[in-house]
């Protein structure tokens, strides 16, 4: 498969493309480091991938880059199969409260500016003849939650927008992937109490990758975590006022 991928150098996206890189895939990986880029295309490279690993710039606050590194891609790759989004900027609740400009850049990052980039990309699959758009949400968007109203909002936006998507386009060949991820340990959790069910970046990236290979539309990871979310979108509000979580 040659993939396109925006956010593969830390974490769960990290992760991910070292699966798609011991299997043979291609990846074209987008990102706004150029040094960890670089260091992440040498890491894939031993890993197995399918040739050198390319790279191009590409930031979620920068919409201007979106076209451009795209287009990079598939001259270097040729045909997208898959296009995966990972990258996005995260802030506790606190955080958030007292920095409006991180607000700002957070609210922007990850609904606004992955949304822009994701319209980018499904055109172009969808010009080709189709393709899976896997996009990282969060369970923080199934509902409102004193923890993480502000983050949370800003992935109930995007889980919303993705399910659309793949409703209106899985007839033309596009498969639109939302994965929700529970708590994961990975740097932008660091410092963070671990909550209970607490996954690592391995185990979530090869769910992942076994939702991709299925078309599956949705995916909870840590698996336990549908089953976690399930139960929180039925409690009553006078609940939700009630409990911390």
């Amino acid at each position: 498969m040659n993939v396109a991928f925006l956010g593969a150098t830390k974490g769960m996206g990290r992760a991910l493309a070292r699966r798609m890189a011991a299997r043979g895939d291609s990846l074209f990986l987008l990102g706004r480091s150029a040094e960890e880029l670089a260091r992440s295309a040498a890491d894939l490279e031993a890993r197995g991938a399918r040739g050198t690993v390319h790279h191009a710039p590409c930031d979620l606050l920068e919409p201007d880059s979106f076209a451009p590194a795209l287009e990079a891609a598939e001259a270097q790759l040729g045909k997208l199969d898959i296009v995966v989004v990972t990258a996005g900027l995260f802030g506790t609740q606190d955080q958030l409260e007292a920095d409006l400009e991180l607000t700002r850049k957070v609210l922007l990052a990850n609904y606004t500016h992955t949304v822009l980039f994701c319209e980018h990309a499904r055109r172009r699959l969808l010009t080709t003849g189709g393709g899976t758009l896997c996009v990282f949400s969060s369970v923080a968007g199934d509902r409102g939650r004193k923890p993480v109203g502000l983050y949370g909002s800003s992935k109930a936006g995007l889980s919303h927008y993705l399910e659309s998507l793949d409703h209106k386009y899985r007839a033309q060949g596009l498969v639109t992937l939302c994965v929700k991820p529970g708590f994961v340990k990975t740097g932008m959790t660091a410092g963070l109490k671990p909550a209970p069910f607490a996954g690592e970046p391995d185990p979530v990236a090869e769910r992942v990758l076994a939702a991709i290979d299925r078309g599956r539309p949705l995916v909870y990871a840590p698996a336990i975590w549908g089953w976690i979310m399930l139960v929180i979108q039925h409690l009553p509000r006078f609940v939700m006022r009630r409990v911390g979580f």
